[in-house]
């Protein structure tokens, strides 16, 4: 079965750091690119940003470009996303997903496998 799965999510104080991690199984995750996004509380599903399946290439969007980073290791067959400077408004639910292409012109980037998400509660 192909899936991802995310891990990583937790409590944190603003402005404190907090890396998730997407792990694949059942399939080479370094054919695909990897896409992140989040849904906060009564808010509709955002995208955040994508890596390419080689690791090459980045794009963020504005909302989390300079504070988040999105990487990979494809030996381990693992994305991962770095969270700093945390604030309250980043409270939600984080999903990572695989697919062909990323394309951030879509809501969905055109992913095709998603996580169930993990859960980042940041507060004091």
């Amino acid at each position: 079965q192909m899936q991802v799965v995310e891990s990583g999510g937790g409590l944190v104080q603003p402005g404190g750091s907090l890396r998730l991690s997407c792990a694949a199984s059942g399939f080479t995750l370094g054919y695909y690119a990897i896409g992140w996004f989040r849904q906060a509380p009564g808010k509709e599903r955002e995208g955040l940003g994508c890596i390419t399946s080689s690791g090459g290439h980045t794009n963020y969007e504005r909302s989390v470009k300079g504070r988040f980073i999105i990487s990979r290791d494809n030996v381990k067959n693992t994305g991962y996303l770095q969270m700093n400077n945390l604030k309250l408004e980043d409270t939600a639910v984080y999903y990572c997903a695989a697919g062909v292409y990323c394309r951030m012109e879509k809501g969905d980037y055109g992913m095709d496998y998603w996580g169930k998400g993990t859960l980042v509660t940041v507060s004091s």
